[in-house]
């Protein structure tokens, strides 16, 4: 790994000012001193904001003038419908399938010290997950309906495929809590580099290299938060200040097994309402007192002093279509998940198209006064205008990315078509998942 081997940089932190740690440590232990109330029967049960402690309950909430401001949370649930595997499922889920790398063990491949050792494994997976070959499900158009009605105070996400950011929600109404692919950074001198940059290497199945002098052998890693790094700034200073505005908590498709992500369900305020939808129920909290008091005790489904918490078994999918389905809302969704990925479809056409163009660039032999190489570059130049044309094959990664898409379609089945060729209708099942169980992810 050439000078890989060498010491992992330390990366200097903003340090915030010292009135801010104060108010955050002040928060934290008034928080802690309530919990701890209501825990031991000290302090009076908040009031139940919810007329009842069902999906109904929530619908008549939102219907309300007391909600104004709500928080999702998403894990890799959200994202299966649209041929995403989550990450702990059995037999179907990504750790389950990454025997064909050697792994020491399946979290490796999201290991920073593994990835400092033996980068290949974790850009091979990359390929196969990477942002653009899937669309966006109807759970993220549903998140992106509450933007649009003004609802939606903030989204938190364990993704890294970006599918908000293609379902069309504002930037500044999102949190990527383990990263994303747009950027990446040199491990060693820190250098900043486009996903396009990554994404080249990557379809031509290149471990990507830093270009400064002097640099050149060192691996380039996109800025997705791995197991043994610290989550993005942004997501501490948003999260402190959202918590405590928020009045509707929707948890979806995440197991909250990853802290510190899953200790959010327990920073609102101790009346907020909180709707958990997942295939399995899970987040009832820790039972040993020390993580409890730095995490949260978890949801209280089924004790006899629940007055907030809701859970809704199912898909995601099947779950926002019913929400917005009692809210009004489900023939206005489904109109636009159908024009969204009609929209998706009609680019993938275009792209097959001049991949096809390119393909048959290859079978040419010097003609009409142009070699093959400038025949491919002259298609290239008309799939990405404004962008300097790569001398060879090998350095695009627009022929293996368009055959990536094709596999994704023709290999899509069941009750929901995964990939490109994802179809919508009226049904309620068209856009559900047929995974087993839904996961969060620490990437």
């Amino acid at each position: 790994m050439a000078s890989n081997s060498k010491d992992e940089p330390h990366r200097e932190e903003e340090t915030k000012k010292p009135e801010e740690d104060e108010k955050e440590v002040e928060e934290r232990r008034v928080w802690l001193m309530d919990l701890m109330k209501l825990s031991l029967g000290l302090a009076p049960t908040p009031e139940q904001l919810l007329e009842t402690l069902d999906i109904d309950g929530v619908v008549n909430f939102i219907k309300s003038e007391k909600c104004k401001s709500i928080v999702t949370m998403a894990g890799a649930g959200i994202s299966t419908s649209a041929g995403i595997p989550d990450f702990r499922s059995p037999n179907t889920g990504l750790y389950h399938n990454l025997e064909k790398y050697n792994l020491p063990h399946p979290k490796a491949v999201f290991d920073i010290g593994y990835f400092w050792k033996n980068p290949e494994p974790f850009f091979h997976l990359a390929k196969e997950l990477w942002p653009g070959v899937f669309k966006p499900t109807l759970c993220h158009y549903f998140i992106k309906m509450l933007d649009d009605k003004g609802l939606l105070l903030r989204h938190y996400t364990q993704n890294i495929d970006t599918l908000e950011t293609h379902a069309g929600l504002d930037p500044e109404k999102l949190v990527e809590a383990h990263g994303s692919f747009r950027t990446a950074h040199c491990l060693i001198c820190e250098k900043e580099y486009s996903k396009d940059f990554i994404e080249d290497k990557v379809f031509a199945g290149e471990v990507p290299k830093c270009q400064e002098p002097g640099c050149e052998d060192n691996v380039v890693k996109p800025d997705i938060v791995f197991f043994g790094e610290s989550l993005p700034k942004r997501f501490a200073e948003l999260s402190s200040q959202d918590m405590g505005k928020c009045d509707l908590l929707l948890v979806m498709g995440t197991s909250l097994v990853v802290q510190p992500f899953a200790a959010l369900t327990n920073r609102v305020k101790h009346e907020t309402p909180r709707m958990y939808m997942n295939l399995e129920k899970t987040g009832s909290g820790p039972s040993n007192p020390i993580t409890m008091l730095m995490f949260g005790g978890g949801f209280k489904f089924d004790d006899e002093d629940n007055y907030r918490d809701v859970f809704w078994q199912g898909t995601c999918d099947d779950g926002c279509l019913l929400l917005a389905e009692k809210l009004g809302w489900k023939e206005e969704l489904l109109q636009i998940v159908k024009e969204e990925h009609a929209k998706i479809d009609e680019n993938v056409k275009i792209l097959k198209a001049k991949s096809e163009r390119l393909q048959g660039g290859e079978q040419m032999t010097k003609s009409d006064g142009k070699t093959v190489d400038q025949s491919k570059s002259a298609v290239m130049n008309e799939s990405n205008p404004g962008k300097s044309s790569p001398g060879t094959e090998k350095d695009t990664p627009s022929n293996a990315y368009i055959q990536q898409l094709s596999v994704k379609q023709k290999s899509s089945s069941g009750k929901a078509t995964y990939g490109p060729s994802v179809s919508t209708s009226s049904s309620s099942k068209s856009t559900s998942s047929s995974s087993k169980s839904t996961s969060s992810s620490k990437v």
